[in-house]
């Protein structure tokens, strides 16, 4: 499978929108820190800002945030968390993926999740990441089982009706 985790450039606003308008509204933050006629050119250095920790709100990490592309196509992204805050370590975990709908229940989230591994691996330098995921969303819970994730437990989630897994993987496996 030819997927590739990276920024977009400029010339692929269209593409982002895209894929933010098939997501939305089942998952309302498919772009993390966008505003609704944002310039693109803004949400690309607020990626870049965020990346480098830089303009964070108190109750945030850094984090690298990746578009997963497909010749063209984006199908999905990833958001690796450079550390955790009480939240992240309790819900939120380190690497955060959407799959587009379209491209649904063909691999992408397996080698999405795996690429987020190893650049939390090599760039990073992180040897174990936590992955958590709704107690009833059998896809994640098989994406990251593929990943080598081991379940350590189930905690009530923070609006305090759902479920959440938590994971922990170890890089090296990726």
């Amino acid at each position: 499978m030819d997927l590739v985790l990276r920024v977009p450039t400029q010339s692929e606003e269209a593409e982002v929108l895209r894929a933010h308008r098939a997501t939305s509204p089942g998952v309302p933050n498919f772009l993390h820190h966008y505003q609704e006629g944002m310039p693109f050119r803004r949400y690309l250095d607020v990626l870049a800002e965020r990346e480098r920790g830089e303009n964070l709100p108190e109750d945030q990490v850094p984090s690298t945030f990746l578009f997963a592309f497909a010749g063209n196509s984006i199908v999905g992204r990833a958001s690796i968390r450079h550390a955790l805050n009480p939240f992240l370590e309790r819900f939120g975990g380190h690497i955060g993926y959407v799959v587009v709908p379209e491209y649904r229940r063909q691999g992408y989230a397996t080698a999405i999740l795996r690429q987020a591994l190893q650049i939390a691996r090599e760039k990073l330098g992180l040897r174990r990441v936590l992955v958590t995921c709704d107690d009833d969303n059998v896809g994640s819970i098989r994406t990251i089982e593929k990943n080598g994730g081991v379940l350590e437990n189930i905690v009530t989630g923070p609006e305090g009706a759902r479920l959440k897994r938590r994971y922990w993987i170890a890089t090296s496996q990726s």
